[in-house]
C-alpha cells in the first residue's frame, strides 16, 4: 500500500475483512502502519507484490507504477485524480501512466479501488458495507461513490466483488468482465457503464458470459453522442446512442436496468434463479389489491399470467374452500393464514402449474413495533413448497422497506429470491426471461461471431462495429447525397420495390403523367434537396395534366428535373426503414412508424448489423403501430412478408456499401394489403467520398 492516510485506511480495511496474506505498507519516512512495518520504496519490498494500492500524488503515481511493472508486480490500483478527466496536462500524464504500466494490470486512475469479499481483500480507502462470503455477484462501476453506495444496500444482495474503474486508462470494462468470468464463484456480473471504448471487444466478452451462463446486468448512464456526424435523415433522430446501446444489450443478452435499485434487484434474482426459460408467472397474496397490482404491472413488462390448469384449480379449491376465487394472480384470502399444512398445499399447487416463476407477495410488519411470528408460518409454507421444485420461487414485498435484510438473507439461503418492490421484481423476471431467450439464440450469435460477409468490410461480424479507425475515417471524409431517383435505382437493384415512374424535364412532365395514368406524385429532383416536403418539393394526389403543369411551375425554383410516379392507393401503414453509421457501433438498422410523424411518434426499434429476418419481424411486432400491420379492428392486414423482403433488401444494400454508407432513409415504405406488396416512395442515401459523374 503506497501513501499516507488513504493507504493506512486500506491496510485497516484489509485487516478488518480478515485478509490472510501479507500486507506491505510503503512510505518513505514512516516506520510502521497499523502495526505493520513500512518499506521505504518499491525496491525495498521483499518481492513483487500481487496487487498494489497507489495513493500518492499523480506524478509520483506514474513513477511508482513504472517501478512496480519493472519488478513484475501483478497489478496496481491508482487512486490519484488529475489525469485525463481534467484534460490538458492530465491527458499526457494518463498516457505516461499507461506506458509505465506496460503489460501489468492497471485499474484507474481516479478510482476508489476494489473490494474482494471472497478472499478478504479491501483495496479500498474508506468504510464499506459488505462482508465475507463464498459466492455472489460482482459489480463493476465507473463511479466510486455509486460503488460505495451499492456496498451499503440492505436488500440481501450477496456482493462478491466491487471494482471501480475511474478513467479506465488500463484494464478496460470488458477485460475485467473477462477476468471475472474465470472465477466460478461469481454468479452474476453487474455493470455501471458511462461509455464503452471498444464495442466489438465488449460484445465478444458478453457472448462468452452468455455461453458460460453468467448473466450480465448493465446500468447505462448518459446519452451523449458517441461520434459527431452530419445527420440529414429522420432515422438519425430515432437511433441515437441510447438506442444503439439498447440494441447491443438486446443482441448480447444483457439486462439493461435504469437505476441502482433495478441493478440490485435484477442481479439478486439472477443470482438465485439465473435466466428463465419463459415469461409465464403465477402470483399469490392474501389481498385482492395486491393481486390486481401484480397483474397491472406484469402486463406492460411483457410477462404472462396464464390461466391455472383445471387439475390445479380443483386442488386449490379443495384447500381454499368455496369462498375463494381460484385465478392467476391468486388472492388466497386469510382463511388458511397461520395453517402451515394448508398454506404449503396451496403454494405447492401453484408451483406445480410449472410456470417460469412463482411469486408470493408478502410485506413484513415493522419489527420495532409489531410481531412477525405468523408471517413466518407463511414463509415456511412457501419454502416447503419450493423445496425440490425449480420454478423461480420468489417472495416480494410491495414496499422495499417491508422486507428486512435478515429475512431476505434467510430466504436466499433457501433458494428463494427476496425481492424489494413489485415493479423492480417484475422487471428482474422479464430480464431473466430475455436472457433465457438470448441463450436460446446462442448458436445464431456464435455463427455471427464466427464470421459473416460484414467481416470482409472491416466490421465486427457480431455487432457491425468498426475494426480500427475505418468508420471514423469514412465519417471524416467528404460526402455526397444521391438524389431520390438515383437512390431508388440503387436500392431497386437489391430488390426493393419502388413506384413506376421516371425523371423528366419540366416540359415533359404532363405528357409522361398522362402516359403513366393518374393519380400521380410529382417531386423536384436534386441531390441538395434532402427534405423535399418541408421545402415544398412534393405534390401528392395529382389527377390531371393541368395539375401536373401547376405543380411543376410551383417547384421550378427548386429544380429543373422532376420525378413523376404512380401514386399508391389502399395503404395499410407507413413504415420508416433507415440505416445509420456510428463511430463506435458501426451500422445499425431502424424500423418504425413512418411518414410525416416519425419524430412525433418516436415509435421505432433499432438493430445492429448483421440483421436477420426474424430479428426484423420481432422488431416490427414490438412497435406500437404493429396492430395496423396485423389488421386493426377488422381492417385489412398489411403485406408483412413483402415488408420483411423490403427491409432485408435495404439491409443487403447497406451491407454491400458498408465501406462508404453514412446514412440511409427510406421513408415511408408504404405497406399495401396482404398479397399486394409494398412500395418505397422516398429514399435518401448519403455516401462517403466525392460524387462521380
Amino acid at each position: 500500500m503506497f501513501g499516507g492516510a488513504s493507504a493506512q485506511e486500506v491496510v485497516r480495511q484489509c485487516q478488518a475483512l480478515g485478509f490472510g496474506g501479507q500486507i506491505w505498507p510503503v512510505h518513505p519516512t514512516r516506520s510502521d502502519m497499523q502495526g505493520l512495518p513500512c518499506y521505504a520504496s518499491v525496491d525495498a519490498l521483499p518481492e513483487a507484490p500481487d496487487a498494489s494500492f497507489v495513493a500518492v500524488p499523480r506524478h509520483a503515481t506514474v513513477d511508482i507504477v513504472r517501478q512496480l511493472a519493472a519488478r513484475g508486480s501483478g497489478g496496481a490500483i491508482c487512486y490519484a485524480s488529475g489525469f485525463a478527466e481534467v484534460g490538458g496536462e492530465g491527458l499526457a500524464l494518463q498516457a505516461a501512466l499507461v506506458e509505465a504500466a506496460g503489460d501489468m494490470a492497471l485499474v484507474g486512475p481516479n478510482c476508489y479501488g476494489m473490494l474482494n469479499y471472497l478472499d478478504g481483500v479491501a483495496l479500498w480507502p474508506d468504510q464499506h458495507g459488505g462482508q465475507r462470503l463464498e459466492r455472489g455477484v460482482a459489480l463493476i462501476t465507473q463511479s466510486g461513490n455509486i460503488g460505495l453506495n451499492l456496498t451499503m444496500q440492505r436488500r440481501g444482495l450477496p456482493l462478491a466483488y466491487l471494482i471501480t474503474v475511474g478513467n479506465k486508462a488500463g484494464d478496460s470494462m470488458e477485460s475485467l468482465v473477462d477476468t471475472l468470468l474465470g472465477d466460478a464463484r461469481v454468479s452474476v456480473i453487474g455493470l455501471h457503464i458511462e461509455g464503452l471504448d471498444d464495442v466489438a471487444a465488449f460484445s465478444r466478452v458478453a457472448l462468452k458470459a452468455l455461453r458460460q451462463g453468467v448473466p450480465l446486468v448493465a446500468l447505462k448512464a448518459g446519452s451523449s453522442a458517441l461520434g459527431a456526424q452530419t445527420a440529414m435523415s429522420h432515422t438519425s433522430s430515432l437511433a441515437g446512442p441510447d438506442a444503439l446501446y439498447d440494441a447491443l444489450f438486446a443482441r448480447c443478452g444483457i439486462a439493461r436496468v435504469r437505476d441502482p435499485a433495478g441493478l440490485i434487484e435484477t442481479c439478486k434474482f439472477l443470482h438465485v434463479h439465473g435466466p428463465l426459460a419463459g415469461k409465464r408467472i403465477i402470483s399469490a397474496s392474501c389481498s385482492g389489491g395486491e393481486a390486481s397490482l401484480v397483474a397491472d404491472l406484469a402486463q406492460p413488462r411483457g410477462l404472462e399470467m396464464p390461466v391455472i390448469p383445471p387439475a390445479a384449480q380443483a386442488r386449490l379449491r379443495a384447500v381454499l374452500g368455496d369462498k375463494v376465487n381460484v385465478a392467476n394472480p391468486l388472492d388466497y384470502h386469510t382463511y388458511i393464514w397461520g395453517d402451515l399444512a394448508a398454506q404449503t398445499e396451496c403454494f405447492s399447487g401453484l408451483m406445480d402449474c410449472g410456470f417460469d416463476a412463482s411469486l408470493l407477495v408478502l410485506d413484513y410488519p415493522r419489527l420495532d413495533r409489531c410481531s412477525a411470528d405468523s408471517w413466518g408460518t407463511t414463509v415456511d409454507a412457501f419454502a416447503a413448497a419450493a423445496r425440490n421444485r425449480s420454478h423461480g420461487a420468489t417472495v416480494v414485498a410491495s414496499l422495499p422497506e417491508d422486507l428486512p435484510e435478515e429475512y431476505a438473507k434467510a430466504l436466499m439461503a433457501q433458494g428463494i429470491a427476496p425481492m424489494h418492490g413489485i415493479p423492480d421484481c417484475l422487471d428482474a423476471i422479464a430480464h431473466a426471461a430475455r436472457i433465457g431467450e438470448a441463450r436460446a439464440r446462442l448458436a445464431h450469435l456464435q455463427a455471427l461471431a464466427d464470421g459473416v460477409p460484414l467481416s470482409t468490410q472491416g466490421l465486427d461480424p457480431l455487432t457491425g462495429a468498426a475494426h480500427g479507425a475505418s468508420i471514423q475515417a469514412a465519417s471524416a471524409t467528404p460526402s455526397h447525397t444521391l438524389d431520390e431517383a438515383a437512390g431508388k435505382q440503387a436500392l431497386a437493384a437489391f430488390g426493393l420495390p419502388v413506384p413506376r415512374g421516371k425523371v423528366v424535364p419540366a416540359a415533359e412532365a404532363a405528357d409522361f403523367a398522362d402516359t403513366l395514368g393518374y393519380p400521380v406524385v410529382v417531386k423536384a429532383v436534386s441531390a441538395q434537396l434532402a427534405h423535399k416536403t418541408e421545402a415544398g418539393g412534393v405534390q401528392l394526389n395529382v389527377h390531371n395534366t393541368h395539375e401536373v403543369s401547376a405543380a411543376v411551375a410551383r417547384m421550378a425554383a427548386l429544380s429543373d428535373r422532376f420525378l413523376v410516379e404512380q401514386m399508391a392507393t389502399q395503404v395499410v401503414a407507413e413504415i420508416i426503414v433507415g440505416v445509420q453509421r456510428d463511430a463506435q457501433f458501426g451500422l445499425s438498422l431502424t424500423v418504425g412508424a413512418g411518414g410525416i410523424l416519425v419524430e412525433l411518434l418516436q415509435d421505432a426499434q433499432t438493430l445492429l448489423f448483421p440483421v436477420a429476418r426474424d430479428e426484423v419481424l420481432q422488431a416490427l411486432r414490438s412497435l406500437q403501430s404493429w396492430p395496423l400491420l396485423a389488421g386493426f379492428r377488422g381492417k385489412a392486414a398489411g403485406d408483412v412478408e413483402a415488408l420483411l423482403d423490403a427491409v432485408m433488401a435495404i439491409a443487403a444494400y447497406a451491407q454491400a456499401q458498408a465501406h462508404a454508407l453514412l446514412e440511409l432513409d427510406v421513408n415511408p415504405v408504404l405497406v399495401l394489403p396482404a398479397g399486394r406488396g409494398v412500395l418505397a416512395v422516398d429514399v435518401l442515401i448519403r455516401l462517403a467520398g466525392e460524387a462521380h459523374g
